[in-house]
């Protein structure tokens, strides 16, 4: 099939959005807690209601792609991540945060299903396994870009009109001037809303599921919720997801806690270097793939991620500032291992097999939340150390993992000299 550049590109721009706005919460959530006066339980919540719509719609929307194709179903999904986004931009109150952030989580985890299949097609079978190495570097490139974008807006809106260009000067009279983090939302409602409009204009392609896309029937499900090792793998994806979210969201409100680090600045900054290492650390990682069996990969990542969080927690300032987002480098090779290392232990439904790990999101939900509840009760440092427990059942998949078949590693072959006769 002819490669559809246009459409490779618009499944490229799909994937930056829905990281903007999908890693925003690091950054924002010492301004929630200072904004509305909540405890740290509470702001975990908010990450809660986002990462619980992950895990509620990954089964369902692939059987909404099924049904509907992708384009009405993208169209859909934009527009709910609009409404979403502009409810809270209008009415900035912390239940209306939790209702928009769910919503605007079953938007963007809808468009996750639906993206993939797309970007097979439109960029051709024989060039999928490169673009979508790609498009997790666009995705990541996102995820560094917000909280830049948040520093920014939060540093020069409302003080004072002068020298502001007419793009300040527009988000300053929509926003409250006690509340100028909440103008990251206005940006995402104008993304999402430019997204429909793309969207809507656009011709897709005619996708044809192959096995591992398609959602698969609930007969499926029941035979693979039967099989150990499937919730073995559904564990780890929800630890990996609770490290990799526990770590990001507590970030900026551990450093101004116990180092009196600026959250909108160098807080900001230290969670755009997290996400910006977890998406280098992919190149890294796929070389060291080639050589080594996955499962020591895994574990070693996940030696260096612990000494890496024994830093941040324990080090002086300037240590844990390092540490932080060191710990994404040594994650991001957790996720794409895991998911591997399931697939190749089934033998059959692989499509459902990868909804299932896709609930595994709400890992995500439930993480942040506890770490909050245990920070309010016996301080931050004892909360976030239960990413002690999350990485460590990660570090486990390495000696229990039993894969039919393991990762191809490059051989080198022995010469050795013939014995003389």
């Amino acid at each position: 099939m002819r490669r559809n550049r246009y459409m490779v590109v618009l499944v490229f721009l799909t994937f930056f959005v829905i990281s903007l706005l999908t890693n925003i919460l690091g950054p924002i959530v010492p301004d929630i807690i200072s904004s509305f006066h909540v405890s740290l339980t509470a702001a975990g919540f908010l990450a809660f209601a986002f990462f619980i719509a992950y895990g509620v719609m990954s089964i369902p929307a692939g059987f909404l792609v099924e049904r509907f194709t992708e384009k009405p179903v993208m169209v859909l999904a934009f527009l709910v991540g609009t409404a979403g986004s502009l409810s809270f931009a209008l009415f900035p109150e912390y239940r209306v945060a939790m209702i928009s952030l769910f919503v605007i989580g079953a938007g963007m985890a809808t468009l996750q299903v639906a993206v993939n299949p797309l970007l097979r097609v439109a960029g051709g079978e024989q060039h999928y396994a490169f673009n979508s190495t790609l498009a997790q570097l666009v995705f990541g490139s996102a995820s560094f870009v917000s909280p830049r974008i948040y520093s920014y807006l939060v540093l020069n809106l409302n003080g004072g009109s002068a020298g502001q260009n007419i793009f300040l000067r527009v988000l300053g009279r929509v926003t409250p001037a006690r509340l100028p983090w909440v103008s990251m939302y206005w940006i995402f409602a104008v993304a999402t809303s430019l997204m429909v409009a793309v969207l809507s204009w656009s011709r897709f392609p005619q996708v044809q599921h192959t096995a591992e896309e398609r959602a698969g029937s609930w007969e499926m499900y029941r035979s693979l919720a039967r099989k150990r090792v499937v919730w073995m793998y559904f564990a780890a994806m929800f630890a990996y997801v609770g490290c990799e979210q526990g770590t990001a969201d507590w970030i900026s409100k551990f450093l101004h806690q116990y180092h009196g680090f600026d959250p909108h600045t160098t807080g900001a900054t230290a969670v755009s270097w997290f996400w910006g290492l977890l998406t280098a650390g992919c190149s890294i990682g796929m070389l060291l793939l080639k050589i080594f069996d996955s499962r020591k990969v895994l574990t070693g990542a996940c030696i260096g991620a612990l000494l890496c969080l024994s830093a941040a927690l324990f080090g002086p300032a300037n240590v844990s500032l390092v540490a932080f987002p060191a710990i994404g480098l040594f994650a991001s090779v957790m996720w794409p291992i895991i998911i591997s290392l399931a697939l190749n232990s089934v033998a059959e439904h692989h499509g459902s097999f990868s909804g299932i790990l896709s609930t595994a999101i709400v890992g995500g939900a439930v993480v942040p939340v506890i770490i909050g509840s245990i920070g309010d009760r016996l301080g931050l440092r004892t909360g976030v150390a239960l990413l002690y427990l999350t990485f460590g059942f990660v570090f486990s998949v390495g000696f229990w993992a039993e894969p039919l078949i393991s990762n191809a590693t490059i051989t080198l072959k022995k010469t050795s000299a013939e014995p003389a006769v």
